[in-house]
């Protein structure tokens, strides 16, 4: 991309991500996520000023990115919600350009969750073999994703020396928003049992079973990736056939407690959701669920 960072809306652009990084405090994945967007539309609009984005622009770089055939709606939204938040940092700043409001989002369809049934949660829980090092920490994985509903990147970022005695424990989650998760007796137990097992002297939580190959690395730590492959692993094991991640052990987190009686500000606490309307995709679940027991049970007397 040859851009011309001379030009006023590069500059703007440059400040933006700037500013999206110190004061909004972002991370750089987001960062650089804005700039891709970002970039992708003054690559598509050849303009250099702030002023020259108008309403047929955006309508043609929408109709361009609906044209490319293989980014889902979800996807094009992001490139507005980026592109509306420049529109209104330029605003901030005095400069002349199109509202913000001025782009609506394009109408996704509802998202589905992908669930599994208790009985197919227990069964996964109970495939590791816990009598191998790897199974044991396998187990610990499963039992603490289901106890804390924390986010594959959270586990993963979590260190030995977490005091599991605690009923509780502070996590860094998305946006470096800090929250508390619960632990459960069973996680509990089986994450004491994993740890004790151990003898490596790694300081992270969940590592790789260390072999002879692997003595050249720094750290072991089991990365995002790793932990959704052994999940996967188990799921086809256990003869699960939905599609299993850690992502849906937490959905599973989710729909355990609202069904339990648990009110959405807390679940939407415990998950460490901004927005409450994040939360939201779970009641989806329980309402079908109370149609059912509607249907069932309802007038039944006749």
């Amino acid at each position: 991309m040859s851009h011309n960072i001379s030009s006023p809306i590069e500059r703007l652009k440059k400040e933006f991500l700037q500013y999206v990084e110190i004061e909004k405090g972002r991370s750089l994945s987001t960062v650089s996520n804005y700039d891709h967007y970002i970039s992708r539309f003054l690559d598509f609009a050849k303009i250099k000023e702030a002023s020259e984005i108008t309403d047929d622009l955006v309508r043609n770089f929408r109709l361009w990115l609906n044209r490319q055939g293989s980014l889902k709606k979800k996807t094009q939204n992001y490139y507005l919600i980026a592109f509306r938040a420049f529109l209104k940092y330029m605003a901030k700043r005095g400069v002349a350009t199109l509202p913000a409001d001025r782009i609506e989002l394009a109408k996704v369809p509802e998202r589905s969750l992908d669930l599994i049934s208790a009985s197919d949660l227990k069964r996964l829980f109970d495939s590791p073999d816990t009598s191998t090092p790897a199974g044991l920490r396998d187990r610990a994985i499963f039992e603490l994703l289901f106890s804390t509903g924390l986010r594959v990147s959270e586990l993963c970022s979590l260190s030995r020396d977490l005091d599991i005695k605690r009923d509780e424990f502070s996590i860094r989650g998305k946006g470096e928003k800090v929250r508390v998760v619960f632990i459960s007796e069973n996680a509990r137990s089986a994450v004491k049992k994993y740890i004790d097992s151990r003898k490596d002297m790694d300081g992270a939580m969940f590592v790789q079973i260390p072999n002879k190959k692997i003595k050249s690395q720094k750290s072991l730590r089991l990365t995002a990736r790793s932990v959704e492959r052994i999940v996967s692993y188990y799921a086809v094991k256990a003869g699960i056939s939905n599609k299993v991640t850690p992502h849906v052990i937490r959905h599973s987190f989710a729909t355990d407690l609202l069904r339990n009686g648990a009110d959405l500000r807390s679940v939407q606490m415990l998950l460490g959701h901004s927005n409450i309307s994040t939360t939201q995709i779970y009641t989806h679940i329980t309402d079908t669920e109370l149609g059912n027991i509607h249907k069932k049970f309802h007038n039944k007397g006749k």
